[in-house]
């Protein structure tokens, strides 16, 4: 599946989650399973635990996070 195949699973929408970015408009925010992913958990991992996810919900996480890591200007977060 192609970037933009796999970028039309994230969702955003006031009424879940706060509008925080999510996985086909389910509670899934794709924060959670990024950091989820940073952990250490594998794919197959996290979705034995989220049954109704599928493998590309989670590569469409990080091709998001990819995008918007792809910024002009960065700030130093931590001092």
């Amino acid at each position: 599946m192609r970037e933009e195949e796999l970028l039309t699973r994230i969702t955003v929408n006031p009424n879940i989650c706060h509008g925080k970015p999510t996985i086909r408009g389910l509670r899934y925010p794709v924060e959670n399973m990024l950091e989820l992913m940073a952990s250490g958990m594998t794919f197959a991992e996290i979705l034995e635990d989220y049954e109704d996810l599928e493998t590309d919900d989670l590569r469409a996480c990080l091709v998001y996070a990819a995008k918007l890591a792809k910024v002009k200007n960065v700030v130093q977060l931590v001092a």
